[in-house]
């Protein structure tokens, strides 16, 4: 949204291609943005009572390959450029390769791109042998998991539309000169990878909303409350993380924000201390918490660090736990690496957190996070499309 709002302000047209949840149908919509529905939705996905299986991940990947073929192949029609964002799209620089466009990959984190200073994520697949420790040999095994996930789906529908094969589906996604969607304080990139990174900074969609009027009175019942979400994660979140949030926040004498989100939270009673929230403007919302505690999304740690909100990051999956060791690092708040959290250990992190160190702290960093990513992004690439 925040980069096709840029777009349209230098007078370019945008269309973004993606899942069509419903979250995502409101958002494009309230942007005036055209959507055109991309695969199945992410929510039925991840959503389900357990998290998605390798098995269930060497299904789905061919089946996100011939998406993106038939789908993109049509959206793109009178498109100059393709910019594509995921963890491994597939098939989005094959169809700009045959209508002869451009085609830029961004990431919005450097977690999953090749480098010599940390190991790949988990991935699907054949693992690497235990006590391997040198990350290039490490990285070279994560992109024969990422061939054998992709590559046969990929060389199929290349050679359909005259294309020869790819050797290594990852780089060929990836290419040389990936853009960063992320802001340098936060997520620094140089030196960090042999890529040629070109980071614009976050693409934020300024978000002028205002909060709901049962939240705005909650809000002004007390003292600010302490934020609880944890996003998308549905079956991914901690077990009973709402029951050890609020007792942990109560034990520390503090009210309780829960957000819903797709792990459907909610309060254990029926006190006045814990209000449940759905889905909200949070740059306004953040402002105005004392601590939030999250998953360590991209999108979540950009804003809660943006809004001066000390955090706690109780990291699940992919990129969590870079951005968990990020905001330990800034000192803006708390790695909690244990991915269940009790009463206990998270009681101990918000007294960390909700400390007047780690909230000046939280402030100074606040002020040095850059807001226009999008702008700088845009500017880019219709200079990519024009030459």
């Amino acid at each position: 949204m925040g980069l096709a709002k840029e777009l349209r302000e230098l007078g370019a047209e945008a269309v973004v291609a993606a899942p069509p949840d419903e979250e995502f149908v409101t958002l494009l919509e309230r942007a005036g943005v055209p959507l055109v529905p991309l695969g199945p939705t992410v929510h039925s996905v991840v959503a389900g009572p357990k998290p998605p299986t390798g098995e269930d991940a060497l299904k789905l990947a061919p089946a996100l390959v011939a998406a993106r073929f038939e789908t993109l192949s049509a959206a793109a029609e009178d498109c100059d450029v393709i910019l594509a964002t995921g963890l491994l799209p597939a098939g989005a620089r094959d169809v700009a390769e045959k209508r002869g466009i451009p085609y830029v990959y961004a990431c919005f984190h450097i977690f999953g791109l090749p480098s010599r200073h940390f190991a790949p994520g988990l991935r699907p697949g054949t693992p690497s042998p235990e006590g391997e420790t040198d990350n290039r040999v490490l990285w070279q095994q994560d992109a024969q998991r990422v061939n054998a996930l992709y590559g046969g789906a990929l060389d199929e529908h290349r050679a359909a539309i005259g294309l020869p094969p790819v050797d290594n589906v990852r780089d060929h996604v990836f290419t040389g000169s990936p853009w960063l969607a992320a802001d340098p304080v936060l997520c620094p990139s140089e030196g960090m990878t042999d890529l040629d990174i070109v980071q614009t900074g976050a693409w934020i969609q300024p978000d002028d909303r205002p909060l709901p009027d049962d939240l705005e009175k909650f809000l002004e019942a007390g003292e600010p409350p302490v934020y609880v979400g944890f996003g998308s994660m549905a079956a991914y979140a901690p077990k009973d993380i709402a029951r050890v949030a609020i007792e942990a926040l109560r034990t520390l004498g503090r009210r309780i924000l829960l957000a819903r989100g797709w792990a459907g939270l909610a309060s254990i009673d029926d006190a006045d201390d814990c209000f449940v929230v759905g889905e909200v403007n949070q740059q306004a919302l953040f402002r105005r918490v004392a601590a939030v505690v999250h998953h360590g999304g991209a999108g979540t740690t950009t804003t809660a660090s943006r809004a001066g909100a000390p955090q706690v990051v109780v990291p699940r999956i992919a990129d969590q736990p870079y951005w968990a060791s990020r905001v330990a690092e800034l000192g803006i708040g708390v790695a909690h690496q244990d991915p269940t959290p009790t009463v206990e250990s998270l009681s101990a992190a918000l007294t960390t957190v909700l400390s007047p160190e780690t909230r000046s702290r939280a402030k100074a960093v606040a002020d040095t996070i850059r807001t226009d990513g999008a702008a700088v992004a845009a500017k880019l690439l219709v200079e990519t499309a024009k030459a």
